[in-house]
């Protein structure tokens, strides 16, 4: 027979992403459903879905949002306010970018993309106080070690350790 139609099989339909529960969430971001459901409350986070049974179901995308939040959270320092900030600006600038692309209206356009630049220099800001924070927190604990350092260097030579904060600072400090 040459007929080959019979012999090709239908492109299997893509299979339905798996939505997770709280507890494996927790499990798989190394967060507590505690921490889980109050982003929820702060607004950080809504999950995909609900089951018959209403439990709170969440997707990848979900996954990635709380890994972004803690890592924002732990590594970084931010406050949950400042999180939400970031992510608020980040999902307009995706809802600017949607309504740029669907108009022609060049006033639009132009209101669309200062809103963004706005939306971004309030990020910079917010990183600029951050970092500002780390250096000031770093120069704080230089100082600690260099007077620690004295500390040692009295040792060292013999003498008792000075005390007070302008003890072993350098002239000009």
């Amino acid at each position: 027979m040459d007929d080959v139609t019979d012999t090709v099989s239908p492109t299997p339909a893509a299979a339905p992403e798996r939505l997770l529960r709280i507890q494996e969430v927790a499990a798989d971001t190394g967060l507590t459903p505690r921490a889980i459901r109050y982003y929820e409350e702060l607004g950080l986070l809504a999950p995909a879905a609900r089951s018959d049974g209403a439990y709170r179901l969440y997707d990848a995308e979900d996954l990635d949002r709380l890994r972004f939040i803690r890592g924002l959270r732990d590594d970084a320092g931010f406050s949950l306010a400042e999180i939400g900030q970031l992510l608020e600006d980040e999902q307009a600038r995706a809802r600017n970018r949607q309504h740029f692309r669907s108009t022609a209206n060049v006033a639009e356009r132009r209101a669309i993309v200062l809103d963004n630049m706005a939306r971004i220099d309030r990020q910079i800001g917010t990183l600029r106080l951050k970092i500002e924070r780390i250096e000031t927190m770093i120069a704080e604990a230089e100082e600690r070690r260099e007077h620690l350092a004295g500390h040692l260097a009295d040792i060292d030579a013999g003498r008792e350790p000075s005390h007070g904060p302008e003890a072993h600072r350098r002239p000009g400090r």
